[in-house]
C-alpha cells in the first residue's frame, strides 16, 4: 500500500528570486498552466501585496483544472494583531485555495532578526494559522531554518512547529533554508519529528547550496515526509531550490520511492516534463542546461565508439530510464537513426494522426533537424511545429500571399510637444488574387506589423477577431554583425487559447514577421477557414 505524496511547486515565488529572473504576469500564467497540466498538487503564485506583479496575478487568478493555488506570506508582525497587520491581511485575503505562512523556528533568528521574545514568536505562529483557517483557506506553515534551528535548540524548534500543528496547519513544511544540511541528518531529524508528533503531515523545502537539495528531499520522503516543495529546473535564490524535474521522475520511476509513495502525476503526464522544462527556459530567454538530468538536451545523447554501438543493440545499456518516459529523446550523435519515435510523439501531441511507416516522415524529420541546426526550436513553439508538420503532410493550404512589408520607426513630437517614438507598418497581401494594402501603427515595430497584417485579410478577417499578441522574446544565437536571431511570439485568441510561434533570420524584423505569419495561419487552420 503506497502513500499519496503531494507535489508543491514554488517556481513562481521562490524561482522568481533567481538572479536575472523577472517573470511578467503573463509569464506566470503560462507557467502555472504548464504546471497544472503536468499534474502538481499546489502552485504557489507569489506574495500578494509584496509587489505589483504578484498582486495583479492574484487579482485575476489563473484557471486551474487540478492544482490548488497557494498564496505565500509571513506570520503576523510583532506588536500587531492579526486584524491590524495590512501585509498579513493582503495575503490571507488573496483569491487562493491555500495560504502558506513562513515563520522563524531558529532561536538565533528570533533573537537577531525579529528581536522579540521567543515566546512571542511561538504565539504569533499559532495565531496566524488560526486566522487563515477562519478565512476558510487551507493553512500551511513553512518552518524557516528548521534544521539549523533544530541543531541549535531542538526544544524551541519543536515548540514552533507544535504551535502551527495544534492551531490546525494542514502541512508543516520543514525548510532547509540555508541549503547546507546533509541528507542523513535530514532523515534523522524528520524521523524524530514524526515520532514526536505521530499524526503530523510533514513537507520538505530544500535549497541547493551544497548541491544536495534533491538528495535531501528524497531522504525526507523516505523518513516520512509526504509533501515535497521545489521548482522547475531548480530555479531559486543563490544556488537554487530542489529541482522538481529531477525529483518527480525519480519518485515515479525509481525504487524504493515508486513502491513507497504515489504522486498525482500519471505516466502520460510525466511525458510532458521535458516540454515544461524547455518552455520555462524559453520564457527566461536562455538555453536549456544541456546536461540536466532527465530533461537536458544531452541527457540521453550518445557519442561514437562502444556506447553508440551498444545502444543500437539494447537501449538499456547506457540509459537508466527510457527518454520517452520523461518526454525527452535519445540522440546518437554519429548517426541519423534516432529521432523518428520522438517525431511521432510530437505529432501525436499536436493531434496529428499519421502512420509510422508514412514515407513523408523521413523528410519531415530531416527538415526538423536542419531547421533546429539553423536556430529554430519547437519545444517552446508547438504551433510552428504543428504547421511545419501539416505542411509536410499536405494539410496546409495557401490562405494568402505576402507581397511585401515595411516598418518605419520615427522619433517625433506629438500634439502636446512631447518627444515620442512612433512605429508604423505597411503590409501588402494577396487573397484570392485581390490585393490588400494595410497600414497601421503600434507600440513598437512588431506590434505595428501585427496590427497591419491583421487589419484586413478579406474573407479571413472575421477569423482573426480577438487574436492578439501577448508576449514577445528575442534571443541572439550567434555573435557578430550578421548574428542569427530567434524570435518567439505568444498569441491569444478570443477563446483565451495561447500558442507560441517561432521565426529565425539574420534580421530581427523578418524573424518577427515569420512568427506572426505562423500565428495567423494556425488560427485560420484550427478554425476551419476555407482557402
Amino acid at each position: 500500500m503506497t502513500d499519496h505524496l503531494t507535489l508543491y511547486d514554488v517556481t513562481l515565488r521562490d524561482g522568481a528570486q533567481t538572479q536575472g529572473v523577472d517573470f511578467s504576469v503573463e509569464d506566470k500564467r503560462q507557467i502555472a498552466a504548464a504546471l497544472d497540466a503536468l499534474g502538481v498538487d499546489y502552485i504557489e503564485g507569489g506574495w500578494p501585496g509584496a509587489n505589483p506583479g504578484d498582486t495583479e496575478f492574484f487579482a485575476v487568478r489563473p484557471q486551474l483544472t487540478k492544482a490548488k493555488l497557494s498564496a505565500f506570506g509571513m506570520t503576523k508582525r510583532a506588536g500587531r494583531s492579526v486584524g491590524n497587520d495590512p501585509g498579513f491581511a493582503a495575503v490571507v485575503g488573496a483569491d487562493a485555495d491555500a495560504i502558506t505562512l513562513v515563520g522563524k523556528t531558529w532561536d538565533f533568528q528570533v533573537d537577531v532578526a525579529l528581536e522579540i521574545p521567543r515566546s512571542e514568536n511561538v504565539e504569533a505562529i499559532g495565531e496566524s494559522i488560526v486566522a487563515v483557517k477562519e478565512r476558510g483557506r487551507e493553512p500551511l506553515f513553512d518552518a524557516e531554518h528548521f534544521f539549523d534551528g533544530f541543531a541549535a535548540n531542538p526544544d524551541y524548534a519543536l515548540d514552533c512547529i507544535k504551535a502551527a500543528y495544534e492551531a490546525g496547519a494542514a502541512w508543516i513544511v520543514l525548510c532547509d533554508t540555508n541549503g547546507g544540511s546533509m541528507p542523513q541528518t535530514v532523515y534523522r531529524v524528520v524521523s524524530t519529528v514524526k515520532d514526536k508528533f505521530p499524526g503530523i503531515a510533514l513537507g520538505i523545502h530544500a535549497h541547493n547550496d551544497s548541491e544536495q537539495a534533491v538528495a535531501v528531499s528524497l531522504e525526507a520522503v523516505r523518513a516520512g515526509v509526504r509533501q515535497v516543495q521545489g521548482t522547475l529546473n531548480g530555479l531559486g535564490e543563490r544556488c537554487g531550490n530542489a529541482n522538481l524535474c529531477s525529483i518527480i521522475p525519480t519518485l515515479i520511476l525509481k525504487e524504493p520511492y515508486a513502491s513507497l509513495v504515489e504522486t498525482g502525476i500519471s505516466r502520460e503526464q510525466l511525458k510532458t516534463l521535458t516540454r515544461a522544462s524547455r518552455m520555462l527556459d524559453e520564457i527566461l530567454n536562455r538555453a536549456p542546461a544541456r546536461h540536466a538530468a532527465y530533461v537536458g538536451p544531452s541527457a540521453f545523447a550518445h557519442k561514437g565508439g562502444l556506447h553508440s554501438s551498444a545502444m543500437l543493440k539494447d537501449t538499456r545499456t547506457y540509459e537508466h530510464v527510457p527518454p520517452e518516459a520523461v518526454g525527452n529523446a535519445r540522440r546518437i550523435l554519429v548517426s541519423d537513426q534516432a529521432g523518428r519515435s520522438n517525431l511521432l510523439a510530437r505529432l501525436a501531441s499536436a493531434g496529428i494522426d499519421v502512420d509510422a511507416k508514412d514515407p513523408r516522415l523521413a523528410q519531415l524529420l530531416e527538415d526538423v533537424k536542419q531547421r533546429e541546426f539553423y536556430g529554430y526550436t519547437y519545444d517552446g513553439a508547438e504551433a510552428s511545429f504543428e504547421l511545419l508538420a501539416r505542411r509536410a503532410l499536405g494539410e496546409v493550404p495557401e490562405f494568402f500571399e505576402v507581397d511585401s512589408f515595411r516598418v518605419i520607426v520615427e522619433k517625433r513630437h506629438n500634439a502636446r510637444g512631447e518627444l515620442t517614438t512612433v512605429s508604423e507598418a505597411t503590409v501588402r497581401v494577396r487573397v484570392d488574387g485581390e490585393i490588400f494594402h494595410n497600414v497601421d501603427t503600434g507600440h513598437g515595430p512588431v506590434d505595428a506589423l501585427s496590427n497591419a497584417l491583421r487589419k484586413d485579410l478579406g474573407k479571413y478577417s472575421g477569423f482573426l477577431a480577438g487574436l492578439s499578441l501577448t508576449d514577445y522574446k528575442v534571443r541572439i544565437l550567434t555573435s557578430g554583425t550578421e548574428a542569427i536571431t530567434r524570435v518567439m511570439v505568444e498569441s491569444k485568441d478570443s477563446h483565451g487559447t495561447r500558442f507560441s510561434t517561432v521565426g529565425v533570420s539574420e534580421n530581427i524584423v523578418d524573424a518577427s514577421f515569420e512568427a506572426l505569419i505562423d500565428a495567423i495561419y494556425l488560427k485560420l487552420l484550427r478554425d476551419g477557414a476555407q482557402p
